[in-house]
């Protein structure tokens, strides 16, 4: 058994020597130290063994081990150094060729436009107040002037989660919430958000949107005050010549209440975005009811204010020449690009 060991290693040393590649290294190892390999075949025969050579051979087959070990490690860092300047000399870089620039991403047109109208009424003096989207009946409804059996709820389909919480189908809840903290100081606020309805996804319609409410509260503040701060926002955002237009509506949460139209593009021509009127719907609007007032703790004896709401979509639609509310969201590069 002494001599196998020894010609095993021998016969080991120089197989190892002779190993052009990783690959092959590998087999080797397997071949001399695996489970079934050389090593442990001769080592089984110890057994036939007196006892006193045991110890002897045992010693000398971890010897053996250890060096082919070596030889094998010692063999494996040569060839790891030659596979690697060889991949080296394959993988040449040509450092004159012009690097390839990473594309940059850049804002959503939604984006663009929500921070283009907060700038807009930044600059007049309005503050931006924020909300929860997950809202309360009460602050969703009632505090505007919306109880349960009001017919005009009717005109929103809502995403109740219980009979009392829902997802907030506008952004005036922010109104109330800032009114009863802010109590009894003035208010010029803005309130951007995500607003939810029970709408089917197609061209014009999405169950979740962007709506922007505004809100003044003062001694003092007219029906006046709110077309002035229109007009301005409208022509700030679509060009000093366009013309705005107010028509009468109904909001339970304002009275008088106006709708909103800016003139089209087309001047007046009639063309397929307008529908030939001339004119575009941008918004809603109106003085605060004095319900809303007393129910927020303002005395609407002594302070009035208004109130508007306007959808970012409709806004990015209408300012963008955008005919499908789909591709806001939809990702599509091709689209995004553009902006």
């Amino acid at each position: 058994m002494r001599q196998e060991l020894e010609r095993l290693k021998t016969e080991a040393i120089q197989e190892i020597q002779t190993a052009g590649d990783s690959g092959s290294l590998n087999e080797i190892r397997v071949k001399i130290l695996g489970k079934k390999g050389t090593l442990t075949s001769i080592l089984r025969g110890m057994g036939r063994l007196a006892p006193e050579e045991r110890p002897i051979i045992g010693e000398l087959a971890n010897r053996v081990r250890t060096e082919l070990e070596a030889a094998l490690e010692e063999r494996g860092k040569t060839i790891a150094l030659q596979e690697q300047n060889r991949r080296l000399a394959q993988e040449e870089l040509d450092i004159l060729l012009p690097g390839r620039k990473p594309k940059l991403g850049h804002c959503h047109p939604l984006q663009l436009v929500l921070e283009e109208i907060e700038a807009i009424f930044l600059g007049m003096g309005f503050s931006i107040a924020e909300g929860p989207e997950i809202e309360t009946d009460y602050y969703n409804f009632e505090a505007l002037n919306l109880p349960k059996d009001h017919p005009a709820r009717d005109m929103q389909d809502s995403l109740y989660i219980t009979p009392e919480i829902l997802l907030r189908t506008h952004t005036s809840p922010v109104q109330v919430r800032t009114m009863e903290k802010m109590y009894p100081n003035p208010i010029r606020i803005i309130a951007p958000g995500r607003v939810y309805r029970r709408d089917s996804l197609d061209a014009s319609h999405s169950p979740m949107f962007h709506q922007i409410e505004g809100l003044a509260v003062d001694e003092g503040i007219t029906f006046g005050d709110l077309k002035g701060v229109l007009t301005v926002f409208v022509k700030k955002l679509f060009g000093e010549d366009r013309q705005v237009r107010f028509r009468p509506s109904f909001f339970p949460f304002t009275e008088p209440s106006a709708e909103v139209d800016v003139s089209c593009s087309c001047a007046g021509k009639g063309c397929r975005v307008c529908k030939g009127s001339g004119w575009l719907e941008i918004l809603g609007s109106g003085s605060v009811n004095p319900a809303v007032l007393k129910m927020s703790n303002y005395d609407p004896e002594r302070v009035s204010g208004f109130a508007f709401g306007l959808g970012v979509e409709r806004i990015a639609m209408l300012k963008y020449g955008i005919n499908d509310i789909r591709l806001f969201y939809e990702n599509d590069l091709r689209f995004l690009a553009q902006f």
